[in-house]
């Protein structure tokens, strides 16, 4: 159902959501959950954090690990209501909370969709420099991530250098992810000689570390739960998300499956916790269709925006900010398909107010990225934040003085209310078509897609990011050149 909040008497309704669960369904899921990890349990294969599991009271049979009520009770106590990222300057930005919903890229995709040729090739570091520049200028696309998983350097150091091209083409926050350990220590490092020093990064973090995922169901791998802990332990925020298919690797059921989604979370806040109380921490249910026709994955698919939409009534009633998804597609280019499943998930986040919401540039289930996907996606969102911002009801905007003076018949294109307000109150597209028939003939024949590529191909030619201080370059080279070097020996 449809629900929003009355702010005093003016009227404003910035907090229009969707709501799919009522808190008699979030409780019984909460409490279904509680009974998955105390009677079923979870394997938990990283030996420090089974150690930290056992001794804060949880009940310890090799990796079979299963967690009481009270536990988990006591780490949702510890976990920040709220997390704030800022960007590459330490101007606060991101406040992740409540249904503040903010959108940027995705990661991990080992194909690209060239801008120039059209043609699916294998993702490389320029496509990184790239994607970071392109969503640096564009006014929607708040947080920046990779759209790579790089081919054109060795696989254990992919993530340094994706982090390497980022730092130096936005300023905007970034979530970085790490193959390992060894990895994230260098991602950290770039960033603490950005930020001035791991203080400075921990007290205003431009940076959240996206730790990796449970693999469904119920099992906590060592590498996941290595970069998490390692994660906390710095002192910085963590995403660990919960990937799971209805019917594969989870009930085909949505309600199953958001326990099953839940239990993994519980585990993984839990031990952020009992590491460093106070962990920022963002909680994920992201669910995929598996299509019983094919055998692949569906993100395009309703299930992933409603099951997201009811974690996040999860999320809110346990007052824990969310890690979401929106912007990707299965269709193979960015056309009619690209832009449906992308306007509705991107529709759904901001109406269920999923906080960090990322996968904006995604083709193809998550395997190719492409930049005219970013761009487009950009004006979804402007389009869709019009729509949920609510209308300001007051003296001023309802303007009976005007309506009585202009009277029956008048015309209000020259009056001086119009001329005051028509910039707030009326949206306006960068990208969609408004022109008569005989204009749009003359001006090309332009089609959304010849708009998209050209406004991606002029940001790619004209806008240059705020550049790094040469000092602070050499550095993070030289972290990179280090990391190199260990990655030859693999």
């Amino acid at each position: 159902m449809l629900q929003h909040d009355m702010i005093s008497d003016k009227c404003i309704n910035p907090h229009l959501r969707y709501q799919i669960l009522s808190d008699n369904q979030i409780k019984f899921i909460i409490n279904s959950t509680f009974e998955v990890l105390e009677r079923t349990g979870s394997l938990v294969k990283h030996p420090e954090a089974v150690e930290l599991l056992k001794k804060a009271g949880c009940i310890v049979e090799g990796e079979l690990v299963k967690v009481p009520q009270w536990l988990i009770e006591n780490a949702l106590k510890n976990t920040p209501s709220q997390v704030i990222l800022s960007s590459r300057n330490g101007e606060r930005k991101l406040f992740l909370e409540g249904s503040n919903t903010y959108f940027g890229n995705g990661l991990a995709n080992p194909f690209f969709v060239d801008i120039e040729t059209g043609e699916r090739r294998p993702v490389v570091k320029s496509d990184v420099f790239n994607t970071a520049r392109l969503s640096d200028a564009l006014p929607n696309i708040d947080f920046v991530m990779s759209l790579a998983g790089l081919t054109d350097c060795h696989p254990s150091v992919a993530d340094v250098h994706e982090m390497h091209a980022m730092l130096q083409s936005t300023t905007k926050p970034i979530a970085g992810w790490a193959t390992g350990v060894e990895s994230l220590s260098d991602i950290i490092d770039m960033c603490s000689v950005v930020a001035g020093g791991l203080d400075k990064l921990q007290s205003n973090p431009f940076l959240i570390v996206y730790a990796g995922n449970p693999v469904s169901p119920l099992i906590h791998p060592e590498d996941a739960l290595a970069k998490l802990l390692f994660t906390a332990e710095n002192g910085l925020p963590v995403i660990y998300a919960s990937g799971l298919q209805l019917g594969a690797v989870s009930p085909v059921t949505l309600a199953g499956t958001l326990v099953v989604g839940l239990a993994e979370q519980f585990v993984g806040l839990t031990i952020a916790q009992l590491k460093r109380p106070n962990t920022g921490y963002l909680a994920s249910i992201g669910t995929l269709t598996l299509d019983m026709k094919t055998m692949n994955t569906a993100f395009g698919g309703p299930e992933l925006p409603l099951s997201l939409a009811a974690a996040k009534d999860i999320f809110r009633y346990l007052n824990i900010p969310t890690w979401s998804i929106a912007g990707a597609t299965d269709s193979k280019t960015v056309d009619q398909q690209s832009a449906i499943e992308s306007t509705v998930q991107i529709f759904m986040a901001l109406l269920s107010g999923g906080n960090l919401v990322h996968d904006i540039g995604f083709l193809e289930g998550a395997m190719s990225g492409a930049l005219e996907q970013i761009v487009m996606s950009d004006e979804i969102i402007s389009y869709v934040r019009k729509m949920v911002s609510g209308i300001e009801v007051n003296n001023e905007t309802i303007g009976l003085d005007v309506i009585n003076k202009l009277g029956p018949g008048g015309q209000y294109l020259t009056h001086e209310h119009t001329f005051k307000y028509f910039r707030e109150q009326l949206w306006f597209p960068s990208l969609l078509d408004r022109l008569r028939y005989n204009d749009w003939v003359n001006q090309g024949k332009k089609t959304m897609l010849d708009r998209i590529r050209e406004k991606t191909r002029t940001i790619l030619k004209d806008y240059r990011p705020e550049p790094l201080p040469q000092k602070d370059i050499e550095a993070i080279d030289n972290i990179l050149e280090k990391a190199c070097k260990r990655g030859v020996k693999y």
